[in-house]
């Protein structure tokens, strides 16, 4: 395959996911995928844009469960606990528990992509909050980064570079899939 840049993938992987795929099934390996990480503090995210719905799999976990903040631009995301209440907007159309919800440190994310490879490479949106959290959580202790997506987003080989943090699981409607690293 050509080297094509990440933008262009990014904007390939996008239009392959308004095409949709099967949530329930997709919902199905999830609360699989989590079922060994009992008791562990999970972050979720809250769906924006036609993203795959992390949140009946972040209903049934057996622990902690939080949701990211994005602070500021360029900096690592922080999570503050979820429990089911409403959320407050945020910025680039996000929303989030309110600050007077406690900060946790996520053993487990479930990660939104844009689109995948095989290789356990990503793309987000372009802004880097997950590579940097990731790197961040993973200087001090193992995290599980799971993506979670249509098959559909699924492309051929993304170009990896030092600052990209890999996925450990790839969730999707048609299964769940471990990086060939």
């Amino acid at each position: 395959m050509n080297d094509p840049d990440k933008a262009a993938l990014r904007v390939m992987a996008l239009a392959a996911r308004d095409r949709g795929g099967d949530q329930d099934t997709l919902t199905r390996h999830l609360t699989a995928a989590l079922a060994p990480h009992r008791g562990k503090v999970l972050s979720g995210y809250w769906p924006m844009r036609g993203e795959a719905d992390p949140r009946p799999a972040m209903a049934a976990h057996d622990g902690p469960v939080c949701l990211p903040v994005v602070p500021g631009r360029a900096v690592p995301l922080l999570f503050r606990r979820w429990d089911g209440k409403p959320l407050v907007p945020g910025p680039f159309g996000t929303f989030h528990p309110p600050d007077s919800q406690p900060v946790l440190r996520p053993e487990v994310l479930i990660v939104p992509l844009a689109g995948f490879d095989r290789q356990g490479n990503r793309i987000g949106y372009g802004g880097g909050y997950y590579d940097r959290t990731l790197q961040l959580l993973r200087e001090t202790a193992p995290v599980t980064a799971i993506g979670l997506a249509f098959a559909v987003q699924e492309l051929p080989e993304i170009p990896d570079e030092p600052f990209d943090q890999p996925l450990d699981l790839i969730v999707t409607d048609q299964g769940i899939l471990t990086p060939h690293r």
